[in-house]
């Protein structure tokens, strides 16, 4: 089961439930519009654990894969 960001492949898309993150990582992913109840996208993800490139509406973010652990997501049904 996909319960958080960093599992997405390519192209799949999901919805953010939450994110469980430290105060200064949640302020800065609000900040590029990650909220619960948002669409995300997977577009890219970077070889060898490398980072993940997301869309979240119309604005592609490059995100490390710790953070994106923290971003909990359901699967569209």
């Amino acid at each position: 089961m996909k319960s958080d960001l960093s599992c997405l492949g390519e192209g799949e898309s999901a919805v953010i439930q939450s994110i469980e993150a430290d105060e200064a990582l949640h302020h800065r992913l609000r900040a590029l519009g990650f909220s619960a109840g948002k669409p995300i996208s997977v577009i890219r993800r970077g070889r060898f654990h490398g980072p993940l490139q997301v869309r979240v509406g119309m604005t592609d973010v490059i995100l490390r894969r710790s953070d994106a652990a923290k971003i909990k997501i359901a699967l569209p049904s």
